[in-house]
């Protein structure tokens, strides 16, 4: 194994697929290249948190390198509205919060489509490209704050988890009701008769 990591730390050496500086994701980890050794790399996420990886997990297991070529990245948001809403009001005013955002790319241009039906949502899918990673949570932060406070402007709901719970019950002395829901004494004469 230790063969193995030092030719694989010559491999990364030579072939370059990562160098100090660029943001990569291994396994579960995300962060920068601190330091590229012979037997190991130290990856610093955002944490501050140093982690030493072998190098053989970068030839041999999958590895993102988010800035190999150029530092352009494209965040994807997801935003659930209640049924009934407007897709296409709440999906212009999202495109107009990305449009205007300094940090979000022109070109390529931001998008949005109506993804899916959701069990309590309706799924708006929001798309755009920043320059760098430096500001991306930043960005990420921005945008949702937008959207949450010109939807509640528009009279747009974000929808969450809802159920209805429909009560059933063989006869009517074995129900009981909550005082806020027991029977009037009409919807009591309607009620099934014991059996």
């Amino acid at each position: 194994e230790i063969f193995a990591n030092f030719v694989s730390g010559l491999i990364l050496l030579i072939e370059r697929p990562i160098r100090v500086g660029d943001i990569i994701t291994v396994d579960d980890i995300t962060g920068m290249v601190s330091r590229i050794r012979m037997r190991a790399t130290t990856i610093t996420n955002w944490d501050r948190k140093e982690y030493i990886v072998p190098n053989r997990d970068f030839i041999t297991g999958k590895l993102l390198n988010w800035t190999l070529t150029d530092s352009v990245n494209r965040i994807t948001l997801t935003v659930g509205v209640a049924y009934g809403s407007d897709t296409n009001y709440a999906s212009d005013i999202a495109l107009k919060i990305l449009t205007d955002h300094p940090l979000v790319l022109e070109d390529p241009p931001p998008s949005i489509t109506f993804e899916s039906f959701g069990d309590s949502t309706l799924n708006l899918i929001l798309r755009a490209y920043l320059p760098d990673l430096d500001k991306r949570l930043v960005v990420i932060h921005e945008i949702h704050t937008a959207i949450h406070e010109q939807y509640a402007k528009a009279g747009i709901e974000i929808a969450f988890p809802q159920r209805d719970i429909h009560l059933y019950y063989e006869n009517k002395s074995s129900f009981i009701a909550p005082p806020e829901i027991q029977p009037t004494e009409s919807e009591s004469q309607n009620l099934p008769e014991d059996k």
